[in-house]
């Protein structure tokens, strides 16, 4: 990956650099799957803050949960999760704007006062593209692109995944970003441009770390 490619990844189509990392360990959940599936993203979120190096555990001491999976069928399920409207204050015009654009998946963040990820919200409709997508392929793709904030454009055109030998993992290139994303000398948020070259020289360092 040349660094060009490291500061587009965090160029959002306004053609604004914004990077950004958690700032806590991660707390997950999901609602609206089966213990199976749970079971599944669990494994995914161990693989990837593996990769990271970042921490996971049971529960955030402010929040409980500060990355959330929901999983509908429609996307005025919305409406049913309680208190949602807290964490979504537009939840109507978000809903009205995911039916309209027949999006299939949103994502959500928030950040603390120095601009880290504080919290997540992972939304998925389970259309019939996203239910053909194997569950560990699904849950690792999504966790990958919730480790950071990346652009708004990030992997339209390919994924953050790879398959060898037969099993999905994070790209190689991928999973060294991500490991040089935490590196503890780096900032947990940045709009300066020029950490592109700061993340593309570790990422020469370091070997690859693949999340399976």
């Amino acid at each position: 990956m040349l660094s060009e490619e490291v500061e587009a990844l965090f160029t959002r189509e306004n053609g604004d650099f914004v990077f950004a990392r958690w700032g806590r360990p991660l707390a997950p959940m999901a609602v609206g799957v089966t213990d199976d599936s749970l079971a599944v993203i669990k494994g995914a979120f161990e693989a990837v803050t593996a990769v990271a190096g970042h921490e996971m555990v049971d529960a955030d001491p402010e929040l409980g949960s500060n990355c959330i999976f929901f999983f509908f069928q429609d996307w005025a399920e919305m409406r049913d999760v309680p208190e949602l409207d807290r964490v979504m204050p537009d939840l109507e015009g978000l809903i009205g704007r995911l039916e309209e654009a027949k999006a299939n998946q949103y994502r959500a963040f928030r950040f603390d006062e120095k601009g880290a990820i504080l919290a997540a919200y992972i939304f998925l409709k389970m259309d019939a593209q996203l239910s053909d997508v194997p569950a560990d392929v699904l849950s690792l793709s999504q966790v990958a692109q919730t480790i950071l904030c990346w652009s708004d454009t990030a992997f339209q055109d390919r994924s953050p995944l790879a398959t060898a030998d037969g099993v999905t993992i994070l790209r190689p290139d991928v999973s060294k970003l991500i490991r040089a994303a935490y590196d503890p000398a780096l900032p947990n948020a940045s709009r300066d441009p020029s950490l592109a070259l700061r993340l593309h020289a570790r990422m020469e360092m370091e070997p690859a770390e693949n999340a399976q």
